[in-house]
């Protein structure tokens, strides 16, 4: 078995601003479920995880869990919350009566776009956090490798809750070692908390348009090393991937980075962390001995 535990879908009209930007032209165009199940068939993904694609509004949830609850390959829904907000448990407790709401699986916020590196440390997010956690849900961390020490001083105080860090925290892969260096020990300091996992996502669009295998294995292996791979989980990040891959390319390099593993622990990076840290329960049975790709 193998489950992406990070996609998008979107349609531009629908409010998704960040799609403006000259450099996203070919990917400002319709991603649908349909699309999804065919890039899947071919790359023998077996199920997903939706997350939320930067609309911010509460409308894309409805949507996204719709598609789940038609969609039998997307076992699970990331819905977007303004953690900072009043009415968090409210607003969980709304998805759950949408149709499909029995797949909302966790939220998140677009905290890499706060300027502030501390923002996971202001009063009013750490109590959003702390009502996600009564829900029963887990937190997805799409933030930047110099909000990486803020999230772990969340995970701390806020240890009930599940946390997952999305494309490890965006490292500078780009920059090569000095990208390694400024982002390995708050990276460390995040994986020092239990209650946090991580996803190998977004690799290839941090590496740059030229990327090799070779550019991400250094972070991968510390990912590794940090976490261990019953903490880290597959993620191909598509559509954003095609900026500088193919879906079935993200798989690939993801198998060609990875540094030796037993068979079982690849099969926990390529379905068992997912299904366990969100709880997928449209799966039914354990992963095989080997989730790797081909």
């Amino acid at each position: 078995m193998i489950v992406d535990a990070h996609h998008h879908l979107w349609r531009p009209e629908r409010g998704y601003r960040w799609l403006d930007d000259p450099a996203l032209e070919r990917i400002r165009r319709p991603f649908t479920p349909a699309a999804l199940t065919a890039e899947l068939a071919a790359a023998g993904v077996d199920a997903t995880v939706l997350v939320e694609g930067g609309r911010c509004h509460v409308d894309e949830a409805a949507e996204f869990l719709a598609y789940a609850a038609d969609t039998p390959p997307i076992a699970g829904v990331v819905a977007w919350i303004d953690v900072a907000a009043d009415d968090v448990a409210a607003t969980l407790a709304g998805y759950r009566r949408r149709r499909g709401g029995e797949l909302l699986v966790g939220v998140r916020s677009q905290v890499q776009g706060e300027a502030d590196p501390d923002y996971l440390d202001r009063p009013g997010v750490r109590r959003g956090l702390a009502a996600i956690a009564a829900a029963g849900l887990a937190f997805d961390l799409v933030i930047r490798a110099d909000q990486l020490a803020a999230a772990a001083r969340a995970a701390r105080a806020v240890p009930q809750l599940r946390f997952v860090l999305d494309h490890l925290g965006k490292p500078r892969i780009d920059e090569g070692a000095a990208g390694l260096r400024r982002w390995r020990e708050p990276l460390a300091a995040l994986a020092g908390h239990d209650n946090v996992t991580a996803k190998l996502s977004g690799l290839v669009t941090e590496a740059g348009p030229n990327w090799t295998a070779d550019d991400l294995r250094p972070f991968v292996a510390v990912a590794v090393e940090e976490f261990g791979p019953g903490r880290l989980m597959f993620g191909s990040d598509w559509p954003v991937c095609l900026l500088v891959a193919d879906y079935r390319g993200v798989l690939r390099s993801l198998d060609e980075a990875l540094p030796p593993l037993r068979a079982g622990e690849r099969a926990q990076i390529f379905a068992g962390t997912a299904v366990r840290t969100y709880g997928l329960t449209r799966l039914r049975g354990p992963a095989p001995a080997d989730g790797a790709p081909a």
